[in-house]
Parts: C-alpha cells; structure tokens; sequence
C-alpha cells in the first residue's frame, strides 16, 4: 500500500520522520502486507533531504496514481487543501489531515464525499496535536450523552498567560516571548484572537453533538486586552485566566458555543494546564468529567496522531469507518447574550462609595474583588449569575468606565 503526503512543512517533515523511523512497528500494527511513502507534495526544494526522490510539484502525480490509497494533507488553509482533499476523495484515496482550518470549514463536506466513496477522512491531528481526543469522543464515549466539551485549546495563548500569571510579563512581553521560542507565529493573530481556539471547538461540538458547526457562527474573543491588573484579580478571586472554548447543550436544544477569556477556579483540571499544554475536558451522562490532557502541537506529537489516523486508514482499506457528523442546522447556535453567565468587571469610576452603591442596587450580590496597591478610582467585581445581553445593559446604566469584562466559568 503506498501513500502521498501533501506538505512538507513542520508537520509534513514530522509525519515522514514518524514513518520512516517507525515503519516495521507501524507496518505491523496496519494488518498491511507494506506500506510505503511515494510521494511528497511540496512547492519547496530540498535537494539535501534524504527524500529527495520522492518529492513533485504536480498533484495529479498522486491524484491518478491508482497505487496511492491513502493522502497525507497537512499543508494548512483552505486553498488548495480542500480542492486537493476533494479530488482524493472522489478518486477512492483515503485522506488524513491534520488542517484544523479545513475541517472546521467543510467537514461536513468532505466526510459527505469519502462516505459516497466508501473511504475514509480522518483528522485526530486536527485538535489537540498528540492528545487523543477525536477518537476518544467518537469511539470510547459513545455510549454517552455528552452535554458540554470545554478546553483550553490553543498552546500559544496558554504560554503566554503562564508567563503573565507566574511571572508578572505583560502580554506583549510574554507574545515576545513566545515568538523567541518558536510557539507564535510572526502574526499571532490567529492565535491571540482566539481564532485557532474557534476551529477547533467547531470540530469538537460537531463530533460531540452531531452536526456541523461553522466559525462564523461562533462569538470569539482573544488574550490581547487581558492586563496585569486582571491576572491579581484572578488570583484574588481563587483562581486564574484561561482562553476557554467551550460549547454545551442546552435546554432548548440549541448550542451554546463560545471562545473567550475565562476566570477559571483554582481547584479546576484546566487550571491547571500551564505552559503549552492544552486540555480539553468533556462531560458526559455516564462518566461524569474527563479530561485529555498533553502538548497540543509541535511536529512529532501532532505527527504521531496523523501516523495513528495513517494504520487506521490501512486497516480499513477496505471500507470506510462509521465516523462522522450530520447537516448544518438553521440557528442551532444559541446568541451567547441570551445564555447565563456570571462576569468579573474591573471599572474606572470617579467616587467608590457612590458607585459601589449604585452597583450593588442595579446589581444584587455582586462580590466586590481586592488587590494590592488599587487606586480608588478602580472597581472590581463578580456579578451572580444572569443572562449575558442583561447584565450588559446593567452594566452599560452604570457609572463605570468598563476596563476588562471577562467571563467566570463553573469548573
């Protein structure tokens, strides 16, 4: 059996490293006779690759080679990824991607077109780089209802609010940081904006709930207005700041589905995910909590499920696996301001006594937060628990130059 990888990029060249250093082991556990990589897709020269033979610069190479089953994707983005991915599919070819952006865009596309050709898209790599989730809310909890999948899903915004948490940098110094190492990109918007967090939640609530969920359907917010004023009243609070995605089942059948800022409790699993580890947590009728936790990118870990998602393919070469989700529905995404939330305000007012009284008559039972060296003319607190779009209005009659709002999370 022989297979074609698209990209070689970090994650392509960790897939090939992967393979070619496993490739008995991962042989053996294919139930294949041999497998061996063909091809390798890439505009790029590297003419002192050991590989070097097997690079071309012409997809139709892989797309007409009848011996190519199984299409390793991971060159990233829309374009030509999704016209490449069709077009195997539609010729038999399983595909396995690692392209978070692709599959949160069409997914239900492309797993629509390899059920019709009886063949396989997979992506376990396309969330969590090494952590087993795709697989695990697909196969292992299948016999459960899960009402709620929430994480911290991106490793770069994660390090960086370990680095303002631990160690008093500011945001664009931790971003600097974090460039340095090599865990941002020269434009980290997609990261700090909360936009990778937004691909990858759509993938989960999708598989979790069972039909697709669009980015553009899903309010998201990034780290970047997030101050060191805010971390103290976290830490004040029992607890710390996290980029949370989150979606959850609710009453009336609609999802709620958010990417934002979140204060989360001290004594919570993702808290304690620091660094570039991401977590993802999952709720079910019968298991109660579970939580995956690892490295959620970088090129071997994120290689080594792409590897996996690779013997998958081989062992069912014959047929394609029950896996999958259903048709876009019209409004399944509730608006996040008609949904319950409590908020943590931090506000700049002009006389505390006046307005704290103000606050505490349009707002009942909100908990005023403390911290170190606060001027009088600032204000912190916690509201209870309201729907969003009215706590907004509340907040929007008072007198409070609004700094940070930033949600509280249950968990």
């Amino acid at each position: 059996m022989q297979i074609a990888v698209m990209g070689y990029g970090i994650v392509g060249s960790g897939v090939v490293e992967l393979f070619e250093k496993h490739k008995q082991s991962i042989i053996s556990k294919s139930t294949q006779n041999d497998l061996m990589l063909k091809y390798i897709l890439e505009i790029r020269d590297f003419p002192d690759s050991p590989y070097y033979s097997l690079f071309t610069k012409d997809f139709n190479k892989i797309l007409i080679d009848d011996d190519i089953k199984i299409v390793v994707e991971t060159m990233g983005g829309l374009n030509p990824a999704y016209e490449y991915v069709s077009a195997c599919l539609r010729a038999g070819k399983h595909v396995v991607s690692s392209n978070k952006e692709l599959v949160a865009t069409y997914g239900y596309e492309l797993l629509k077109l390899a059920d019709e050709n009886n063949v396989n898209f997979l992506f376990e790599a396309s969330v969590g780089g090494g952590i087993p989730i795709i697989r695990p809310i697909n196969q292992c909890l299948a016999a459960n209802e899960i009402d709620e999948i929430a994480g911290i899903l991106n490793g770069t915004t994660n390090f960086i609010l370990t680095k303002m948490f631990g160690e008093n940098m500011s945001f664009d110094d931790a971003l600097k940081l974090a460039q340095e190492k090599g865990f941002a990109e020269k434009d980290p918007s997609a990261d700090v904006d909360g936009i990778d967090s937004c691909r990858k939640i759509c993938i989960l609530a999708s598989l979790g709930f069972g039909n697709h969920i669009y980015p553009k359907d899903i309010h998201t917010e990034g780290i970047s207005s997030i101050k060191l004023e805010d971390i103290e009243y976290a830490k004040s609070w029992g607890g710390t700041i996290k980029l949370i995605g989150k979606a959850k089942i609710l009453d009336n059948g609609k999802i709620n589905i958010i990417v934002s800022p979140a204060f989360v409790q001290n004594h919570s699993q993702l808290a304690n995910a620091d660094d570039v580890f991401n977590a993802i947590l999952v709720r079910g009728d019968a298991i109660g909590e579970v939580v995956f936790y690892g490295r959620g990118a970088g090129k071997l870990p994120t290689a080594s499920a792409v590897v996996a998602d690779i013997i998958d393919c081989a062992k069912h070469n014959s047929g394609k696996k029950s896996f999958g989700w259903g048709i876009p529905i019209d409004n399944y995404v509730e608006n996040h301001l008609n949904v319950p939330v409590s908020l943590y305000v931090r506000a700049q007012i002009s006389d505390f006594l006046s307005t704290l009284a103000a606050v505490e008559d349009v707002i009942p039972g909100v908990v005023i937060l403390k911290r170190k060296d606060a001027g009088s003319d600032e204000l912190a607190f916690v509201t209870p628990v309201e729907k969003e779009g009215s706590l907004r209005e509340k907040l929007n009659s008072l007198p409070l130059n609004l700094l940070s709002v930033i949600r509280v999370t249950d968990y």
